[in-house]
């Protein structure tokens, strides 16, 4: 499914396509809609960019201890 944004909208921004895209990305990953993977990918951005993106705007990445726990899960099956 792809979205349309009119034209004037786009230009009333003043903002490219692409940085339009990556300030959607980035409101939706801060509200915790989208995780760090999916936002980077809307952003058109690896994640190592698009975390340094966040950096420079001050957003945290939402990174909690049920996050670190499941790393370390899949870091001990992957051993195996």
């Amino acid at each position: 499914m792809g979205i349309v944004i009119a034209d004037e909208i786009v230009q009333s921004t003043r903002l490219t396509a692409a940085e339009l895209t990556q300030e959607l990305a980035l409101a939706l990953f801060q509200r915790e809609k989208l995780t760090i993977g999916q936002a980077s990918r809307l952003a058109g951005m690896s994640q190592w960019q698009f975390q340094q993106l966040l950096g420079s705007r001050d957003i945290p990445i939402h990174y909690g201890v049920a996050d670190f726990e499941a790393d370390l899960r899949t870091l001990e099956e992957l051993r195996r």
